[in-house]
């Protein structure tokens, strides 16, 4: 699609109601995160050169291309990376994060392996103390400002889709969960409603999630 100029988006709001008790909370998100995260670490921690180098369902990068790419990622979240992701600053992004990771682009796997376990538990734990202390602030996402937390479901969906980009390309299960589908659902249903939106479309759609029976 092509996307509108900075000054030609409509003016939009993201509303979030729901009815009685609800798994999309930002502490249930972390935790469903934390676990997809420690899923993928695993399977990584048994790559070999073969694997690293292997393509994915990314047509321009491999697997280790990917895992540098959620490494950019977790320090974008976090607040500790140059990388915009505001339209006003040239971000584009069906272009800009392909870029990324040629920053790294001479990084050993075992770096970055290592890099994406320590980057992944400083935002974890970064993000956890913000919603201890109850902090409240936009970001600014290629849709609009949104709350910190629309960022975090997004950087998840991120990871749990790019992980199947990996796992699928080298015809190996993708070990997700419900609470993990559940959640990049829901993000990906949001996704294509707000791309929508800015493209002046009126969108107006209700999200039921079924209660799993134990």
């Amino acid at each position: 699609m092509t996307y509108p100029a900075p000054e030609k988006i409509l003016p939009g709001q993201l509303l979030l109601r729901t009815g009685g008790p609800c798994d999309l909370d930002p502490q249930h998100l972390l935790d469903v995160w934390a676990r997809q995260r420690q899923r993928f670490a695993e399977i990584l921690r048994g790559f070999g050169p073969d694997d690293w180098a292997a393509p994915t369902r990314c047509a321009d990068w491999s697997a280790h291309d990917v895992v540098r790419h959620l490494c950019d990622g977790n320090t974008i979240a976090a607040g500790t990376d140059d990388h915009a992701l505001d339209l006003t600053a040239g971000f584009d992004p069906r272009i800009t994060p392909r870029g990324w990771p040629a920053v790294s682009a001479d990084e050993s796997p075992g770096a970055t392996f290592s890099r994406f376990l320590a980057t992944t538990d400083v935002l974890l734990a970064l993000l956890r103390d913000r919603l201890a202390q109850g902090l409240r602030f936009d970001v600014c996402l290629p849709y609009g400002p949104m709350d910190w937390t629309i960022l975090v479901l997004h950087a998840f969906w991120d990871s749990w889709l790019h992980e199947r980009d990996v796992l699928l390309a080298q015809r190996r299960e993708h070990p997700t969960d419900g609470d993990a589908t559940v959640h990049a659902a829901a993000y990906g249903l949001f996704i294509a409603a707000t791309v929508a939106a800015m493209s002046g479309e009126q969108v107006q759609e209700k999200l039921t999630l079924v209660a799993r029976q134990s």
